[in-house]
């Protein structure tokens, strides 16, 4: 196992070195952020001294090898635009987006697997009709296209909710809510299949003729053997929601990681742009080491 994980971990560290290499050159090419500062009036002399201050005289060979340098040391620079080191900036927007992925993905998972369960054991059933519909509509809407729907009727139209912001448990009904949607649609949908087919396996037709009651069948004979392609998808959706629900967020205005890129890619704040992408990074490949172990705990011919 130590091998196993040492191995995921080594091409993942790989990944991200290549990763950080890439995204500091073409964050260079958006343009000198001189301008995005500094007064229209602003001397030439005002904009020389900027570019000193940050290190954009310099060749971009050297811009690199000094970022590189102030890595080792663990430091990710300054934020241009809030004046303070750019990983304080990422690590509290990160905050916020792991606390909303971890509640909707709690409910995600959690939901996805009884309803999809239920519905495998009865194929065809009303209640399999039902859940397969909601999860087909669920999977295909646009998650923009919901949250404006959302904002309108429930916090334009009746004033049930707020329409942004974190202050109370009422501003996260609505982010959480429309978050839910998409993966909960794609979850289900892997659940009932996988648990079709476990469910139709001659273990499970032999508990039957044995008179073993539908709950043991479905949730510990079955669904065990079904995990293995459920936890790949709910790690897929997991990973793009710590990755920073860029559309979710900015509609929201929910202080994530994702809305951070996105401001801090149009003002050209490369500090902060690099340290929220090693982060999410990070957290994606943290979240696929995870997958991997889950992977091979639950079928150990995988780990050789």
């Amino acid at each position: 196992m130590n091998s196993f994980i040492g191995k995921r971990a080594l091409a993942s560290a790989v990944s991200l070195v290549g990763l950080v290499i890439l995204v500091f050159f073409l964050s260079r090419l958006t343009g000198d952020p001189t301008n995005l500062y500094l007064p229209l009036d602003a001397t030439t002399e005002m904009r020389d001294q900027f570019r000193e201050l940050h290190g954009f005289n310099d060749p971009l060979i050297v811009q690199f090898g000094r970022y590189v340098g102030d890595l080792l040391q663990g430091n990710f620079g300054d934020s241009i635009r809030q004046a303070r080191p750019a990983m304080d900036v990422v690590l509290e927007a990160f905050g916020w987006t792991l606390t909303l992925a971890v509640i909707t993905m709690s409910l995600v998972t959690a939901a996805a697997i009884v309803i999809g369960s239920l519905a495998a054991f009865k194929v065809g059933g009303v209640f399999d009709r039902i859940a397969t519909f909601f999860s087909l509509v669920g999977a295909s809407a646009p998650d923009f296209w919901i949250a404006i729907v959302a904002i309108v009727v429930f916090a334009v139209n009746l004033h049930w909710l707020p329409t942004s912001g974190t202050g109370s448990v009422w501003h996260w009904i609505l982010p959480v809510a429309v978050l839910f949607i998409r993966p909960f649609g794609l979850i289900l949908q892997v659940v009932r299949g996988s648990m079709i087919t476990v469910l139709g396996s001659a273990y499970v037709k032999t508990a039957r003729a044995k008179g073993v009651r539908t709950r043991p069948i479905i949730f510990v004979h079955g669904l065990r053997n079904a995990m293995l392609p459920v936890i790949t998808v709910i790690g897929d959706q997991a990973a793009a929601i710590l990755n920073g629900a860029v559309v979710i967020e900015t509609i929201f205005g929910f202080p994530g990681i994702g809305k951070l890129m996105i401001d801090s890619i149009l003002l050209r704040d490369f500090a902060v742009v690099l340290a929220a992408i090693m982060v999410s990074a990070l957290a994606i490949f943290l979240m696929n080491l995870l997958i991997d172990i889950a992977y091979a705990i639950l079928d150990p011919r995988i780990r050789y």
